[in-house]
C-alpha cells in the first residue's frame, strides 16, 4: 500500500469509467449509497481500516508524529478507545485471543479487550500489509523490504516462519481453509512494461508458495486482492497501464473476465452474501462487481464518495463497507506533483472523516 500522501485523479477517473464502463451497469444500479459521514478529526497520516466484526469494533491506525491506534464502534462509528503509543499503517485482531497487531517495528501485541499493549514481536521486515487468517489463527505481516511475509501465531504472539512470495505483497486474503492469495508486483522498480503482476498461491499450513498466475497480459501494479471463496474466483487490481480488475479462477490462474475500475484502488473486498465485489479508489469512487455466475460478471454500480477514500473493509455481519478520507488544502507554490498525480497541501485541521457505505 502507499501512504495517503498519494493525490487525487478524480476527473479522469470519473471520465474514465462514463467511457468505458457504463454500457455495462444494470438497468437496476446505483443500489448503494454513503449512509453516514462521520467527522472523526485527529492527527497523522492513515493506511489500512480493519474490522473486528463478532466484537463490533473497527481500527483506524494513524501514522506520524502524532500518530496512534483509534478505535471505534462498528455500528455508530463512535470513538471506543485509543492506544496512544502505537503509530502505524495497519491493524489486525483475532477474535478469539482478542490480540491485535499493528504494523510497527517491531511489531506491536496488544489486548484487543483493554487497548493495553502485551509485547513486541521482532521481524526482519518494514511492514506494510498485514491479515489475519482464521484457518490457524494466525497473523501475516506483508513486506516490501524485503519482499516477504512474516507470519505469527496470534495465540503466542511469536514468529512461526517467514515466505519470499516472488514479489512485493499487496493485499493477501484467504480461503478459510488452509490456502491465502496474494496480490504482488514484481520488477516494482521497473518500467511498466517490464514490471509483472503475480497472484501467488500460498499453502498456509505448510507456509510455501505452491503456485504463481502471472496476469501481466492484463496490466501491472497489482494492489488490492478479493475471493469469492465458495466458487473459487479471485479479483485483482492493477493499476497500470489503466486501472482494471482482473477476474481469475482460482484454482487454475485461467482469466474469467476484466472491466475498468476507478482510478487508485487500494484494499478491496467480496460479500458473499450479496455475490459483489467492491474497491475503493482515491479518485473519490467505488466500483461495485456483480458475480452472477462463476463466469459471468458485471458492472454493477459506480458510487461517488470522496477523493482520497482509498482503503476499504466489509461489515460481513451488516453489509456495510466502512472507508475514510479527509480534505487537504491547496499546495504549496512550486511544489513537485506527487507520485499519481498533481500535489496537494496539508491535511485540513479536523477533517478526517469515516464513510459508511450500504443500501
Amino acid at each position: 500500500m502507499r501512504p495517503t500522501c498519494l493525490a487525487f485523479v478524480f476527473a479522469a477517473g470519473i471520465a474514465m469509467l462514463t467511457s468505458m464502463g457504463l454500457a455495462q451497469h444494470s438497468p437496476n444500479a446505483s443500489p448503494y449509497k454513503v449512509l453516514k459521514v462521520a467527522k472523526v478529526g485527529g492527527e497523522g497520516g492513515f493506511d489500512y481500516i480493519s474490522a473486528d466484526v463478532e466484537n463490533r469494533r473497527l481500527y483506524i491506525p494513524r501514522s506520524g508524529a502524532m500518530g496512534q491506534l483509534t478505535v471505534f464502534n462498528l455500528d455508530t462509528l463512535e470513538p471506543a478507545g485509543t492506544i496512544p503509543t502505537v503509530k502505524s499503517g495497519g491493524a489486525v485482531v483475532d477474535p478469539k485471543s482478542h490480540h491485535g497487531f499493528s504494523t510497527t517495528k517491531p511489531i506491536t501485541m496488544w489486548d484487543a479487550s483493554t487497548l493495553q499493549v502485551i509485547k513486541t514481536v521482532d521481524v526482519d521486515s518494514r511492514p506494510d500489509g498485514i491479515m489475519f487468517d482464521p484457518y490457524n489463527e494466525r497473523v501475516w505481516v506483508l513486506s516490501h523490504t524485503p519482499q516477504y511475509a512474516t507470519v505469527i501465531d496470534a495465540k503466542e504472539g511469536t514468529v512461526v516462519g517467514t515466505l519470499d512470495l516472488g514479489g512485493a505483497p499487496e493485499q493477501a486474503v484467504s480461503d478459510g481453509k488452509g490456502t491465502i492469495y496474494v496480490n504482488t508486483c514484481v520488477d516494482n522498480s521497473c518500467p511498466s512494461h517490464l514490471a509483472k503482476a503475480i497472484i501467488a498461491v500460498v499453502d498456509a499450513r505448510h507456509m510455501t508458495v505452491s503456485a504463481h498466475y502471472d496476469i501481466s497480459s492484463k496490466g501491472t501494479r497489482g494492489s488490492g486482492l478479493a475471493l469469492d471463496a465458495k466458487n473459487h474466483v479471485l479479483f485483482s487490481y492493477l493499476r497500470e497501464p489503466s486501472p482494471t480488475v482482473v477476474i481469475v479462477d482460482a484454482d487454475n490462474g485461467s482469466i474469467l473476465a476484466t472491466f475498468p475500475t476507478g482510478e487508485g484502488a487500494d484494499t478491496v473486498a467480496f460479500n458473499p452474501a450479496t455475490m459483489e465485489a467492491i474497491s475503493a479508489e482515491t479518485a473519490g469512487t467505488m466500483t461495485i462487481i456483480k458475480e452472477n455466475s462463476p463466469t459471468k460478471f458485471m458492472v454493477e454500480q459506480t458510487l461517488q464518495t470522496m477523493p482520497g477514500a482509498k482503503t476499504m473493509v466489509l461489515d460481513t455481519k451488516t453489509g456495510h463497507v466502512l472507508t475514510m478520507t479527509a480534505e487537504y488544502g491547496p499546495p504549496p507554490a512550486n511544489a513537485p506533483p506527487e507520485r499519481a498525480g498533481p500535489a496537494r497541501g496539508p491535511m485540513v485541521p479536523g477533517s478526517f472523516s469515516i464513510l459508511m457505505v450500504g443500501k
